[in-house]
């Protein structure tokens, strides 16, 4: 930050252990506010729909912090700053502006159109009904987990088969994107952890696909590299694997896990659904309004100074992604905003970004929790929260939303 004090920052939970609360108090203190991030890092946190909307927009908002973050020759003074890295320390779509973004998105997108998304429909069914087989052998009194057997398994499957990783890293990619996400150790240990696995476990991907190429989107990038190496560098090859496989397994467990624990907890609500006065696509969209699996996204950066509901962001200031703020706003979705309701169909959410950096993979998250949500309720009607809500965890992290178990009994 440039003019405001440390002792005036509004320090973020790197737990986000109660994200309503910490929206409603940083939206007390205005509509963009001063904060400091887990190890002190300074940035602004838009507290409005609006606010947060107009800023995503804004050409002269990038999410480049090689050009644009006056901090960033700093980094490495402050080693307790190391667990940005992993998000902004990167070359990829989530850390460009402009040309290169352009570029490097073009390169990704064609494995996400909605002809390419469409075909994976029967992968996705066949995937959901072979976890679904796999929870039947449960005893009827014992409790599942469905984070690691269910929410976890569809979307890790699908990413890691369309990018073509091998059997036996996908613990490793599991343990590297769970990593980046935690945000509750900011400690130069757990960043150098971090950055060591990038280095360690998306190199031994390549190499496995460089060696046995595949019909694999991996494959397709090193193709891309070798034939024409100015589209994409071997550091922008190895950071759009962490972004595109992280991105396509984390967030859509959470949104599986996140609805279903919101369905379970209002069971009203669930009655209606399986009624059909509520779809399946309302429940998803208000998933990702209230429990949006990226609560907060780290950084984007002013170009010039920016100027937003009077409040002047000077230029080279590092700016937060709210998006769990801006479902929360009252001003847009009423004074129950903070409450589950998937009558409300809040279909204009931002959960998924909006703009030049909109989602590729939005499409393929919705048909995976649209698949994987009713397949569960319908093959177990009876099914219940093992344990009092209250008694659920979030994962240790203010970045990702999500639940660290989900203990269950299928037949009630």
């Amino acid at each position: 930050m440039t003019e405001t004090a440390s002792s005036s920052r509004i320090a973020i939970d790197p737990f986000g252990a109660d994200l309503p609360a910490e929206a409603a108090r940083l939206r007390a203190a205005g509509s963009v506010v001063p904060v400091d991030l887990p190890g002190g890092i300074p940035a602004w946190a838009p507290t409005r729909y609006d606010t947060l909307r107009s800023l995503i927009l804004d050409p002269q908002v990038s999410k480049d912090p090689r050009k644009h973050w006056s901090l960033w020759p700093e980094v490495g003074e402050h080693p307790e700053w190391g667990w940005v890295l992993g998000w902004v320390g990167v070359v990829n779509m989530l850390s460009t502006y402009g040309p290169d973004h352009t570029r490097l998105r073009k390169l990704v997108a064609p494995s996400f159109t909605a002809r390419r998304t469409e075909a994976m429909r029967p992968r996705v069914e066949k995937i959901t009904e072979e976890l679904l087989a796999g929870l039947d052998a449960a005893a009827p009194d014992e409790v599942v987990d469905l984070r690691p057997l269910y929410a976890n398994q569809l979307p890790m499957q699908l990413i890691c088969e369309l990018f073509g990783v091998p059997d036996e890293l996908l613990g490793p990619v599991e343990r590297l994107v769970s990593a980046i996400m935690d945000t509750s150790d900011p400690s130069p240990e757990h960043g150098a952890f971090v950055q060591e696995q990038i280095g360690t476990v998306l190199p031994a991907i390549i190499a496995h696909r460089t060696e046995h190429p595949g019909d694999d989107m991996t494959t397709e990038l090193l193709r891309v590299r070798a034939e024409d190496g100015d589209r994409l560098s071997d550091e922008e090859l190895l950071y759009t694997l962490l972004l595109v496989i992280g991105a396509g397994f984390e967030t859509t467990v959470n949104l599986i896990g996140n609805a279903v624990v919101a369905l379970l907890t209002h069971p009203e609500q669930l009655a209606a659904v399986r009624s059909g006065e509520i779809t399946w696509d309302a429940v998803i969209d208000e998933t990702l309004r209230v429990h949006p699996s990226i609560a907060s996204l780290p950084l984007r950066f002013a170009v010039t100074d920016v100027t937003v509901d009077g409040v002047t962001i000077p230029a080279g200031d590092a700016i937060l992604t709210t998006y769990a703020a801006s479902g929360y706003d009252p001003e847009h979705y009423g004074p129950t905003a903070d409450e589950f309701d998937a009558a409300n169909a809040a279909d204009d959410h931002m959960s998924f970004g909006i703009g030049v950096h909109r989602c590729i993979g939005a499409p393929l998250a919705r048909l995976e929790a649209r698949t994987a949500l009713p397949a569960l309720f319908d093959r177990y009607p009876n099914l219940r929260l093992a344990v009092e809500p209250e008694e659920l965890s979030q994962v240790p992290s203010f970045i990702a939303y999500g639940w660290q178990r989900i203990p269950v009994r299928l037949h009630a």
